[in-house]
């Protein structure tokens, strides 16, 4: 007998993979009415005959969504965003490196995007609440609801959650967050999903070859110069060949050889230098963060004792965290930790819970 069929219509954000399959599968047999939505994120006439082909939002990927929506029987619907994509996510991702930042557009795009654009179009469809192929979970129990990791610590996807507000958690649903991989692949090969065993993209969706440089010039009309290579004491090593090139802790493909390792350590897009030095040159104890959305508070009133992750594949390392204005955070690492990058996530936790988080300026 299915139960809960006097609950709300859940919108489920079909990609085509196999995570988001399975989750529609998880409340269907819970007596869930869903409807499925596959975003459009790329308009293949805007694309160039030479550009690799994304890894998500495509033709390709809404159909094998459709085929899982028909044999669950769901309403099933494409909208296009590619416009939202572009504004939202592409035009972030190449501002933020155009300034010297390394950007995470998954984060943006979870904000804007899936629990934004995508949840707004789902209410005009009927839609209450919106679920995703996420591994994470979220406690409901309390008087306001609070973002956890997941069951899966190496699944785990709340750093790229950490921008979406109460009111968006509220109405979120993460089937996945108790479940490990191979239990998510079992349910799909048992139903024969069409995309049990596709392997997970380890790549930005838009960018599916990695070379972002490539992406930006093709994008913008932009020049990136050369400039100086200068040491942590400003003295010139050389020339670069332009700084979105290069990143926060790179080593290779510098053009320039010094008989030892040396690596990215900071970029000035004010004075257009890259600087250069010794790998114990890219750890440092503290970070300023700005941006900020606090979840399981409304103000830190006084400094306290978290863990913190400042890239998605970081071990979380314990800090104290400060908040000294509205929109802004400083930490103090008990250790220094390696190659902090503006443009990315700080993320706060207190065990499981995801306290909040901040964009890295510093």
């Amino acid at each position: 007998m299915k139960k809960e069929m006097n609950r709300g219509t859940v919108l489920v954000a079909m990609s085509g993979g196999v995570d988001s399959s399975v989750a529609a599968k998880i409340l269907t047999d819970e007596g869930l009415p869903c409807v499925g939505i596959t975003m459009k994120l790329f308009d293949p006439s805007k694309l160039a005959s030479d550009v690799p082909t994304p890894t998500c939002g495509t033709a390709a990927e809404a159909e094998d969504a459709a085929r899982i929506a028909n044999r669950l029987a769901i309403p099933f619907h494409v909208i296009d965003f590619s416009d939202d994509f572009q504004r939202n996510v592409i035009e972030y991702f190449i501002e933020t490196y155009v300034k010297g930042g390394t950007p995470n557009p998954c984060v943006q795009c979870n904000r804007t995007m899936k629990f934004g654009k995508l949840y707004e179009a789902g209410k005009q469809l009927g839609c209450e609440e919106i679920a995703t192929g996420h591994y994470a979970r979220i406690d409901k129990s309390g008087s306001r609801p609070l973002l956890l990791r997941a069951k899966d610590p190496t699944k785990d996807q709340s750093y790229v959650l950490w921008q979406l507000s109460r009111e968006q958690l509220r109405v979120t649903r993460f089937p996945l967050g108790d479940m490990t991989k191979d239990e998510v692949r079992e349910i799909a090969l048992s139903n024969g999903f069409c995309n049990a065993t596709r392997r997970d993209s380890q790549d930005i969706c838009f960018i599916p070859d990695g070379d972002y440089v490539s992406f930006i010039e093709r994008n913008t009309n932009l020049q990136f110069p050369s400039g100086d290579f200068i040491d942590v004491n400003g003295k010139p090593l050389g020339k670069h060949q332009g700084m979105i090139r290069y990143t926060v802790g790179q080593r290779k493909g510098l053009g320039i050889a010094f008989g030892k390792p040396t690596y990215v350590c900071k970029k000035d897009p004010v004075t257009n230098t890259v600087t250069l030095g010794d790998n114990d040159q890219l750890f440092s104890r503290e970070l300023t963060a700005k941006q900020i959305n606090l979840i399981a508070m409304d103000r830190m009133d006084s400094p306290i004792r978290v863990q913190a992750k400042v890239r998605y594949s970081a071990r979380p390392a314990w800090a104290t965290v400060e908040q000294s204005d509205d929109d802004t955070i400083a930490l103090r690492f008990d250790e220094a930790q390696r190659a902090i990058s503006p443009g990315q996530s700080v993320v706060l936790y207190d065990g499981d819970v995801v306290l909040g988080g901040g964009i890295i300026q510093s």
